[in-house]
């Protein structure tokens, strides 16, 4: 037991790794702020404070990372802008032409390396080579223009 309290520094680091691995389980930034205060008890230990106060600087250090620190590190992993994803984001993005679209039909929009069926928006034929813009989506049919 001598051992343990002679080394106590290494149970705070044993704490904070234990700490650290359920944090990557939960993703809830809990347990990485008992994981810091740990390491404060840590430095605390090294500097030869008694138990009783290393548990009670974990306990300070936890809370205050709990109410202070959290909600800046969930506010940025959590950004509240609004983004587009999968079909939607292809609104806005430029394409070439990879089959002529018809006046009255179907082509094909390549864009990133996909083939898109597309439509004119103007309703006017858009030759295979030309560069336009998405400007609509119903489904997996994308509405175009010219550049």
């Amino acid at each position: 037991m001598e051992l343990v309290f002679d080394n106590l520094w290494l149970a705070w680091i044993v704490v904070s790794i234990v700490c650290l691995i359920i944090e990557l389980n939960s993703g809830d930034l809990y347990f990485i702020c008992f994981a810091i205060g740990a390491l404060v008890s840590m430095i605390f230990d090294l500097c030869g404070a008694p138990l009783w106060m290393q548990v009670l600087f974990w306990a300070l250090s936890s809370m205050l990372c709990v109410f202070f620190v959290r909600p800046s590190l969930v506010a940025r992993l959590h950004d509240k802008q609004e983004r587009q994803s999968n079909a939607d984001a292809l609104i806005g993005v430029t394409g070439v032409v990879s089959a002529d679209i018809p006046s009255s039909g179907y082509g094909y929009v390549r864009i990133a390396g996909d083939e898109w069926r597309s439509i004119s928006a103007s309703g006017e034929t858009i030759l295979k080579g030309t560069t336009v813009v998405v400007v609509n989506r119903q489904s997996t049919i994308l509405t175009v223009k010219i550049n």
